[in-house]
């Protein structure tokens, strides 16, 4: 059709005129964002199992936690065959007993098997804040959903209803659960590809989940929630979602048995929960032995020892001082490997420390010793505590500034020839990055 308006210039256009445009974009809009890019700004992407940040997360070494890995995989594989099957799987056990390592090479396995519906890893210390806060669990959950490739029915309906309510993510947990898990999944419950989908959804360190603070408390008087709130808020939506006859996915939570997690599976969820407890029963000890014989060899080879170093003497010695902490042998191979020492006397000095005491009521005893000598043998022991104490301080800091407070926090501090811990693990500061927790 040609143009009324072809080479015309100053020209004024007056009255009634209407003029329709079907799609218009003034120079230099942007495009309204699309719906995957809405949920995209809501998620915590460290948070995924296999997000760069988690690039250096602890897994189980080669042929260790064998019995615990087969345990989760089966019951999430062929959990319905059980005699009373249940929904969810609780993983638990004290800080060290190397949950998160489990979970990191849980999900590697099921992404092979192709059953990985989606993760989750809280991390109270990891430099990505959304990595702490539930105001961006569900929107990961349904982030991970949207990009498996059975589930494409499920990821228009998901990115449907982001487009019909922009505003769920910030709404509260258990309509985010409804609107972008729940009903996205009811629609398509008759799909004919349903048998192919995914089976399970880990969550890892909900211990590690802080609280969030929805008002201004240098101007409210509003009551201060706690972690355990926001934990439980989260517990409850997936306790909702696993009784859903819609929700085809096994969950498993993996947390330290702090009071409120213990209380709820205990009480809440008992009837439809598994408890698994990293205890002697899976054989610690074990896999503590085959951890320190791949280590040790690589430091055979590296310092160009003997194959009888160390002696097996050595070796039970330390699986003792253990006491069933796969931290304590990890960080003692790491302090003899990175140390720049001589290996034999690293080790005679880990071997002097005060090791396991029956009448001890502290497990953990020899790892806080372990800890206070690599800290004291560090070239400049008051630089290394000053750095662990600003990363731990800075933490504590920002919770207390949400409050309007501003406290000293200290988790050690210099003592007369050399430093004291309080009883909080700490990691070797012979390496150049910020601690991590294994549980």
């Amino acid at each position: 059709m040609p143009s009324h308006f072809k080479n015309a210039s100053n020209f004024n256009i007056e009255g009634d005129t209407h003029i329709y445009a079907k799609n218009y974009n003034h120079y230099g809009e942007r495009s309204p964002k699309s719906a995957i890019e809405k949920l995209r700004e809501h998620i915590a992407a460290g948070a995924l199992h296999n997000s760069a940040e988690r690039c250096d997360a602890p897994k189980c070494h080669p042929e260790t936690r064998v019995a615990v890995q087969d345990e989760v995989v089966g019951w999430i594989c062929d959990g319905n065959s059980d005699d009373e099957p249940k929904e969810i799987m609780w993983v638990t056990g004290p800080a060290g007993s190397g949950k998160t390592a489990i979970m990191g090479s849980v999900a590697d396995t099921c992404q092979a098997k192709g059953i990985l519906a989606g993760t989750h890893f809280f991390s109270s210390f990891s430099e990505s804040a959304n990595r702490r806060s539930k105001q961006y669990f569900v929107p990961t959950l349904a982030y991970q959903l949207v990009q498996h490739k059975t589930l494409s029915q499920v990821a228009e309906q998901i990115l449907s209803a982001i487009e019909h309510n922009p505003a769920v993510f910030e709404q509260k947990l258990e309509v985010q659960l409804d609107q972008l898990i729940l009903e996205p999944l009811r629609a398509c419950q008759n799909h004919p590809e349903r048998p192919e989908w995914p089976k399970v959804i880990l969550i890892d360190g909900l211990d590690e989940c802080e609280a969030d603070q929805y008002y201004d408390t240098a101007r409210s008087n509003a009551p201060l929630r706690s972690k355990e709130e926001d934990q439980t808020e989260i517990l409850s939506v997936l306790k909702k979602a696993a009784r859903n006859p819609n929700f085809p996915f096994r969950i498993v939570i993996a947390s330290r048995p702090e009071h409120a997690i213990k209380h709820f599976f205990a009480n809440v969820a008992n009837s439809m929960t598994r408890e698994l407890f990293l205890d002697e029963k899976y054989n610690p000890d074990a896999d503590m032995a085959l951890f320190l014989d791949s280590k040790f060899a690589n430091i055979r080879r590296q310092c160009h020892l003997p194959s009888s170093w160390p002696s097996q003497h050595i070796r039970q010695t330390l699986i003792a001082n253990a006491s069933g902490q796969f931290i304590y042998v990890a960080t003692v191979g790491r302090f003899v490997e990175v140390s720049n020492g001589n290996p034999d006397e690293l080790l005679e000095q880990v071997l002097r420390l005060p090791g396991i005491n029956l009448a001890s009521t502290n497990p953990l005893a020899p790892l806080d010793t372990l800890y206070t000598h690599i800290l004291n043998s560090s070239q400049d022991s008051y630089l290394s505590t000053l750095w662990l104490n600003l990363i731990f301080r800075e933490k504590y800091l920002e919770e207390e500034s949400s409050r309007g407070e501003i406290q000293v926090w200290k988790p050690v501090h210099r003592v007369k020839g050399g430093v004291k811990t309080h009883g909080r693990p700490l990691f070797t500061p012979l390496e150049d990055q910020r601690p991590r927790t294994s549980s």
